[in-house]
């Protein structure tokens, strides 16, 4: 029987695009040697456990609709599913959980991790696999049970790290194409040194 912990998470610095790292703490509390496992882990943001301040409150509203209808809107929102192959031990065994992150605010967790300020992401994970183990008569081949879970709060600023990685100081907005060869035409007619100034002179065109 396996049980499960997230004991710590950092950037990865080394992956192509940003992301995190998880430490996962897997226990089998039998004392049976487990030969090898597949894991596959569903991740999750829980955004109910968490406290909010005005500026994140209207940072999620296009996420969340108004505060008063929170009871019914603020759900689970989905992180990625990765999978992952324990080694083989007895006791227990800590392996790193790679996580694949998005600064498309299109992508509903692109949204909520772009307008938080401070404090923690509030993670869930869920497992499921096939197990390995020692057995009475040699190896056998359990399943793990979809019930088991475990929690994680992932600081802001380990998101804000990963994603400086690759993005230092910037966002990322997802234009169709039509829209993309306009700002191209635009900047090269006006001789514009950068995309942000691009950008600032249309909105103070939009504002006057």
């Amino acid at each position: 029987m396996l049980r499960f912990a997230c004991t710590g998470s950092r950037p990865e610095p080394y992956a192509a695009g940003p992301s995190l790292q998880l430490d996962l703490r897997v226990t089998e509390i039998s004392g049976r040697r487990v030969h090898t496992a597949s894991l596959r882990v569903q991740i999750r943001i829980d955004p109910r456990r968490r406290r909010y301040t005005r500026t994140e409150t209207d940072k999620l509203a296009d996420l969340f609709g108004a505060t008063h209808r929170w009871g019914d809107t603020l759900n689970p929102l989905q992180l990625a599913t990765v999978g992952v192959m324990l080694p083989s031990f007895t006791g227990s065994t800590t392996v790193p959980l790679n996580v694949p992150l998005t600064y498309d605010l299109d992508v509903a967790a692109g949204t909520y991790f772009h307008a938080l300020e401070e404090g923690e992401v509030p993670l869930l994970l869920l497992f499921s696999g096939t197990l390995f183990y020692a057995g009475d008569t040699g190896v056998q081949v359990g399943l793990v049970p979809w019930h088991e879970e475990a929690e994680h709060r992932l600081p802001v600023t380990v998101w804000r790290a990963a994603m400086d990685e690759h993005f230092p100081g910037c966002g990322w907005v997802r234009l169709r194409r039509e829209t993309i060869d306009a700002l191209l035409a635009y900047r090269s007619a006006q001789a514009v040194p950068t995309w942000d100034e691009t950008i600032e002179r249309l909105l103070k065109v939009a504002h006057r």
